[in-house]
């Protein structure tokens, strides 16, 4: 006798996906906010190499609580792809395509942090540059992490505008919400390139451009986790109940 396994709810995928996008979003802003953003010192090479050497495990955990994000990054696209899969298919794929791209461009990114641990350590072979040199090579691989950060943003940025349509076209997740992620994009959109064409003016808007950012995401999160996906409407446009649960089972 053969028996089948029993089907995952949405509901599973909804609550999963909106713990770990919280997780996701503490951790970013204990990152870039409470860790990098307490041991940086803008403009001031010397100061910044002082800060890191005198709080390495510090830096090290941010780097670490980086790395953790983006694992849960992949297991929060999976719920999503799962969840967003019946309002369309071949969208969700797209969406699911960039957010990967997206996740590889900012994990790659993250070596540029664990330079200044390398350049600032006392092996032999560093004393052929004076310490000032030292300081400065560190401070640049700093900032070209916050490039890199802004080039991984440009692929988000087109996953949130996706992930918004596919939202307000589902029927079974708020259209506002919907409508949040997909200002929420334009926003990410602007703020990289404006990192990357005039640096000057994303100095002027950020980070005041990413605050609608913020508010998208966690209203995101927050529905997934407390309300889920409304499971009436989830049945109409699967068909019927049991097309809803085989559905949800897996990538398939």
């Amino acid at each position: 006798m053969t028996v089948s396994a029993k089907p995952t709810s949405p509901q599973t995928y909804a609550r999963f996906g909106g713990l770990l996008y919280l997780v996701i979003i503490v951790a970013g802003a204990l990152g870039e906010l409470f860790i990098r953003g307490k041991l940086m010192v803008p403009g001031d090479a010397a100061a910044t190499a002082s800060n890191i050497l005198a709080s390495e495990s510090l830096w090290r955990m941010g780097i670490a609580g980086d790395l953790v994000m983006h694992v849960c990054d992949v297991f929060v696209m999976w719920a999503l792809y799962v969840l967003l899969r019946p309002a369309s298919r071949n969208l969700a794929l797209l969406n699911l395509l960039l957010n990967l791209i997206q996740t590889a461009v900012l994990v790659a990114n993250k070596l540029s942090l664990l330079v200044p641990l390398l350049l600032l350590g006392d092996a032999p072979y560093l004393k052929a540059f004076d310490l000032a040199q030292l300081q400065a090579w560190s401070y640049f691989a700093i900032r070209l992490h916050e490039y890199g950060f802004g080039v991984g943003l440009i692929f988000f940025g087109c996953v949130c505008l996706v992930e918004g349509h596919l939202i307000r076209q589902s029927g079974y997740l708020p259209r506002a919400i919907g409508v949040l992620m997909q200002v929420a994009g334009a926003c990410y959109l602007l703020n990289s390139f404006a990192l990357l064409l005039a640096p000057d003016f994303e100095g002027r808007i950020f980070p005041f451009i990413l605050m609608p950012c913020l508010v998208a995401e966690l209203s995101l999160a927050s529905w997934l986790l407390v309300k889920g996906v409304n499971m009436q409407a989830w049945t109409r446009r699967t068909g019927s109940a049991a097309v809803a649960g085989s559905a949800t089972v897996g990538l398939r």
